[in-house]
């Protein structure tokens, strides 16, 4: 028996039925292991030592593998064909030789890029041993993330509270976003005008030509600056009468581009699907994995997470004869084609994206697949063999105009195409358009032939800020510059998300205030580590490292000899100078210019402050110099409207109550508080919905508000309030500890019972499908009185009670499953996962009315009960000092890009 070690337990389940019964097929279900979130985890002071640590789920599997492995006759690595995979196949080995594992049993390495039968047994004939460099690169790029990550961000935490963390490629990647802002604020848009006029040939044929000369001179952009000069030209056009000094019609051919790349693919698939680039990755990985195709599970593509742009010689021959087969053999080129990439540091080992079988046509397959699959293999297929058909084929022609009594200069240009040839099939989507003018038909004409003026169009234009990023845009720019690499790239956009250092905007990114100023503070105090081309060098230095030309912690030393030097200086740095150099950085973005000559930094609510940047606990905020005399506070920037925060409003009295009702703006942005009633009370509060500008907030609506939790009413099946409220994503129901979103914030003032229980089923019937099919009723938990259920899982029978998912042991036979042993699994569960054993409201309904009596008793001595309230929350602040510590541990997970 041969072990065989995969990631997934899906592609385990697909390669041992391509295997058969003399291989046993096992999943690491991914990385086993990786550098714990604590400082030490990379010691640089012993050689860069690194401290690996395996979670318990991580333990058990290894532990089953280790007995799998244990008589066998090899042990077979046969994670993914790239730099990670390789990494979980080095983790996988150096665990089971710590358990000593291995005796006897030969260890080899395979790749495979498909999976499909024929790939998978042919990579079985083909072993290898681990790639060592490939394995240092990993190690390489883990130990930078780590000390980057876990020495960059806890002094942005004690500089720029508020801030999450910094990261090798999420940094600059940012910087990037930052730096296309600052470019859009700095832009002044600048007048300039066209003039185009409608020709007439003696056959009666029209055609538009633009002027291109005046009096002798060649016109540019701005030559044309305003309508008085645009009329002047229009006057002497009107007056002139033109002929055809030139015709030049010429043959040109665009070729096709080559098959998808990684980013090419989250490109084009955020263009035409409007995928973003981690869901473009989920579905890749879907198909990858393949589905059941005559009985055997097939990948329909090949691996995901590439560089290169050739494709095998035998799916090359492949699309040849699709190509010859469906669309003729005019299509076809006479050679095939071959492509080299051309972005930095591309593995060229890696095979490009294709389908693994071009015969399966996308109709074939089409019933299988969900809709995005369909979509996102479609496009695959499509780009994959329009990357072998035929050159399409264009006519340019261009015409030259002059006055016969003036220097005046007109052009005709137009492009048509003579052979459709891949564009039959495929035309790359475009991420800003362009002034192509394909398809434009010129009449025919002669060197001499006498034109006639129809219309004349004199146009205004106005010059664009360049566009903020799309991920599509994003990617690109990213792989010019070579910073990153295929795999991170997903990743590392949905962590500036996460962040919340960027927001989309029509699928666009535009930076937040925190990313700003997380951006800000590198640039001053770390400017090397964000620098475009150093990223670029040390990811060329990582590359060098897998191709065997350096030695991984020669790089390391050198670069951490740099970086500690450049943090302790920024450690030395009081708070107030990176404010000062931060006020000076971001002044033009935090204090726009009024327009009335005032200093934009005065403070609106008292006479002589300044406004500067500070922090606090949460994060930064714009407050007056006066503090403690002067409270004014705003958040760092305008509105979303444009309003400049300002301050305290008040907007009226509550006619119910006669309490001052007020928008304020804090630090997390603008609210309306009505004020306490006696010196006892707090202030009731509420945040406004995402969408609502403060500008608009007036006293009717912040009573709307004000209003917020309100009962809806009572749910008809459980006797149980439903209640509406607005939260931190916005709008929800709320009944019975299940929460639905709603869609409009005007539903949590108009939403009904009916409507309220028609949500809340939709949100449980939701929660249900992804929980799988009942299999079978056990009963109720004789605690909670919640059913227990055995259910159909993506893994195999589970039981589930609530929010617990129990595992079934192997040895265990669903059909057999009974409530007391299934009331075991949800304890055993509950108890690892710290979950409290849940209350006996079953034994308490069963009593006799008679026994609830002392109920009310209890009830009666509620004021005493809130004498002791003070003690308690004493007693619960006494942890809070050991917070910090914590906070630091979890924010450091986040760090890695």
């Amino acid at each position: 028996m041969d072990v065989v070690i995969v990631e997934s337990p899906a592609k385990a389940k697909t390669i041992n039925k391509y295997l058969g019964k003399d291989y046993k097929v096992l999943a690491s279900y991914g990385h086993v292991r990786d550098l714990p979130s604590k400082d030490g985890s990379v010691n640089p002071d012993d050689d860069f030592a690194m401290a690996w640590d395996m979670d318990a789920k991580s333990q058990k599997r290894l532990n089953e593998i280790a007995a799998a492995v244990k008589g066998a006759g090899r042990l077979i690595l046969a994670t993914d064909p790239d730099r990670e995979g390789e990494a979980i196949s080095w983790h996988v080995l150096e665990i089971l030789n710590k358990k000593k594992a291995l005796k006897d049993v030969e260890v080899q390495r395979v790749v495979f890029n498909a999976i499909t039968k024929k790939s998978v047994t042919e990579a079985m004939q083909q072993p290898r041993g681990l790639d060592k460099e490939l394995i240092d690169a990993y190690l390489a790029r883990r130990a930078l993330d780590y000390l980057v990550g876990f020495t960059l961000s806890p002094v942005l935490w004690r500089k720029l509270p508020g801030s999450r963390s910094a990261g090798r490629v999420q940094s600059v990647a940012l910087r990037l976003i930052c730096d296309r802002e600052l470019e859009i604020e700095a832009f002044r848009a600048r007048e300039y005008w066209t003039v185009e006029t409608d020709m007439k040939t003696g056959a009666g044929d029209v055609f538009a030509a633009r002027l291109v000369s005046l009096d002798g001179k060649k016109l540019g952009k701005f030559d044309i600056p305003d309508r008085k000069t645009a009329d002047e030209i229009v006057a002497r056009i009107k007056a002139s009468r033109f002929s055809v000094v030139s015709v030049e019609s010429k043959p040109a051919r665009r070729n096709p581009n080559p098959p998808f790349t990684t980013s090419t693919l989250q490109q084009e698939a955020s263009r035409k699907l409007g995928f973003s680039a981690s869901r473009t990755m989920q579905i890749a990985q879907r198909l990858y994995e393949g589905v059941e195709i005559d009985g055997e599970t097939t990948g329909l593509i090949t691996y995901m997470r590439t560089d290169g742009v050739q494709i095998a010689p035998e799916a090359v021959a492949q699309a040849r004869t699709v190509i010859n087969n469906e669309f003729g053999e005019a299509y076809l080129p006479d050679s095939p084609r071959v492509y080299t990439s051309k972005a930095k540091n591309a593995q060229e080992a890696h095979e490009a994206i294709r389908p693994t079988d071009l015969a399966r046509l996308p109709k074939h397959v089409a019933a299988r697949l969900d809709d995005d699959q369909r979509r996102l293999y479609e496009l695959v297929w499509n780009r994959t063999v329009a990357s072998q058909m035929e050159s399409v084929q264009l006519e340019r022609t261009t015409i030259e105009m002059e006055a016969n009594d003036a220097p005046i200069g007109l052009r005709a240009t137009g492009s048509v195409i003579v052979f459709d040839g891949f564009l039959r099939l495929y035309q790359e989507g475009r991420d800003e358009p362009d002034d192509a003018e394909e398809g434009t038909r010129l009449p025919k004409v002669a060197r001499g032939d006498k034109l006639g003026t129809e219309k004349i169009r004199p146009e205004q234009h106005f010059t664009e800020p360049p566009p903020r990023f799309t991920e599509a845009t994003l990617v690109k720019r990213m792989e010019e510059l070579g910073i990153g690499r295929p795999s991170t790239y997903a990743s590392t956009l949905q962590t500036l998300r996460d962040r919340d250092y960027v927001r989309m905007d029509q699928k666009r990114f535009v930076p937040q205030d925190k990313g700003r100023l997380v951006t800000a503070f590198l640039e001053n105090f770390f400017s090397r580590y964000v620098e475009y081309d150093f990223t670029a060098a040390l990811e060329e230095k990582l590359d060098k490292v897998s191709a065997g030309e350096l030695d991984w912690k020669e790089l390391l030393r050198e670069f951490w000899k740099d970086f500690t030097g450049n943090v302790a200086e920024a450690t030395e740095l009081r708070i107030t100078e990176v404010l000062d150099r931060l006020n000076d950085a971001l002044g033009p973005h935090v204090f726009p210019d009024k327009g009335d000559g005032s200093d934009p930094r005065a403070c609106p609510s008292c006479d002589n402050g300044k406004l500067s940047l500070k922090v606090g606990r949460f994060g930064a905020f714009v407050g007056c110099s006066n503090y403690p005399d002067c409270k004014f506070t705003r958040q760092l920037t305008v509105g979303a409207e444009g309003e400049e925060a300002t301050g305290d409003r008040v907007l009226g009295t509550d006619p119910e109550t006669g309490a001052e009702v007020s928008l304020k703006t804090g630090r997390f942005g603008p609210y309306v508080e009505r004020a306490p009633l006696s010196p006892d009370d707090k202030p009731k509060r509420s945040g406004l919905p995402a969408k609502m500008s403060a500008a608009d907030v007036d006293l009717d609506t912040a009573l709307r508000l004000l209003t917020l939790p309100r009962e809806v009413g009572i749910h008809p099946e459980t006797g149980k309030k439903i209640t509406a409220g607005l939260g931190r994503f916005g709008p929800f129901i709320l009944h019975d500890g299940i929460y639905a979103n709603l869609k409009d914030p005007e539903e949590l003032f108009e939403i009904g019972v009916n409507r309220a229980v028609t949500v809340l089923a939709e949100k449980i019937a939701r929660a249900e499908e992804r929980a799988g099919k009942v299999l079978k009723e056990l009963g109720d938990h004789p605690d909670t009185g919640r059913p227990v259920q055995l259910r159909e899982g993506k893994y195999g029978p589970y039981i589930k009670h609530g929010s617990t998912n129990a595992t079934l042991p192997k040895s265990a036979v669903p059909e057999d499953v009974t409530l007391e042993e299934a009331l075991a699994l949800v304890a055993e569960k509950d108890a690892k996962s710290g979950k409290k054993k849940p209350a006996k409201k079953a034994a308490a309904k069963k009593e006799p009315a008679a026994k609830k009596a002392p109920a009310k008793k209890a009830a009666a001595k509620k004021p005493a009960a809130k004498k002791r309230a003070p003690a308690k929350k004493t007693a619960a602040k006494k942890p809070a000092a050991k917070k910090p510590a914590a906070k630091k541990s979890g924010k450091a997970t986040e760090m890695a890009d």
